[in-house]
């Protein structure tokens, strides 16, 4: 598995030096949220070349690639999932834009999360709402196929704002109402904490991992993470045991401390997968 971490973690201006500290870490791979990394681009879900180019330097040069893609819908103003026919073309436009810079960069994975544009309204019955999501998630399923990147789909739960896909069960109930190959589990660890579903993970990763996107190392309300090594390392053993080949990434919001936030994160993890592969061993 390739570990990575998300750029919400840091600051523009903090860009290079956290790229140096994941290199050093054994880290290859970065995910992003657009506006912060195509940062100097007029738009980031349109970056000129000279931008573009500029950005992808920078991470080549730390021996990073792209691995994801979150913030899909970040600057789209009226979109939302179950809000009637102009909302859903808001959102599905957003979607399909996130879908094209995933395409024109071969980034292999968009994290469906976006909470407060999926939430159902008072009014329509969730086995309808279902329905109609799913039918929405066929037609990105189509674009990202022909783009060459899977939609992952994050279980968010309720107290993130939302009443659709709380749970991982129910983000793996829908990907398979969708019943589309690039519309994929994601697996994120905050929610499973919050859910109180944590001590489960590793059972479930023989049928789950082989199924994953994408999986995101992740604390509650995106504090620093992991908060710890050791409750991850049967994570691991049990991604790297079911043959996971994708990212393991970490998900945390900017902190107070910055940059040295920033490397505790990455030491934690870089130390649970050491750990984990020397029981592998």
């Amino acid at each position: 598995m390739k570990l990575a971490m998300s750029n919400i973690a840091w600051s523009p201006d903090e860009r290079l030096e956290a790229y140096a500290m994941l290199a050093r870490a054994g880290f290859t791979g970065l995910e992003i949220a657009p506006g912060l990394f195509f940062h100097a681009a007029s738009d980031p879900f349109l970056p000129d070349a000279a931008s573009a180019r500029a950005a992808l330097a920078e991470i080549e040069g730390a021996g990073l690639s792209l691995v994801s893609m979150q913030s899909l819908l970040f600057g789209v103003t009226g979109a939302a999932l179950f809000e009637g026919p102009e909302a859903r073309a808001a959102f599905e436009a957003g979607m399909f834009r996130a879908i094209a810079l995933a395409g024109r960069f071969g980034i292999p994975n968009l994290v469906f999360g976006s909470p407060l544009q999926r939430r159902v309204p008072d009014g329509l019955a969730m086995d309808r709402a279902l329905d109609e999501a799913a039918a929405v998630f066929r037609r990105l399923g189509e674009a990202a196929a022909a783009a060459g990147t899977r939609i992952g789909i994050e279980a968010n739960p309720a107290a993130y704002g939302t009443n659709f896909c709380n749970t991982q069960a129910e983000a793996e109930a829908f990907v398979k109402l969708v019943d589309h190959a690039a519309i994929a589990p994601h697996l994120d660890l905050g929610a499973m904490h919050m859910n109180g579903d944590f001590p489960s993970v590793p059972a479930r990763l023989p049928a789950l991992a082989p199924r994953l996107s994408h999986v995101h190392v992740s604390e509650p309300h995106l504090a620093p993470a992991p908060a710890a090594a050791a409750p991850l390392v049967p994570v691991l053993r049990g991604l790297r045991e079911a043959g996971y080949d994708h990212a393991v990434s970490i998900e945390m919001k900017r902190s107070e401390e910055g940059l040295a936030a920033v490397r505790r994160a990455v030491a934690r993890l870089a130390e649970a997968r050491a750990a984990a592969e020397a029981i592998h061993a």
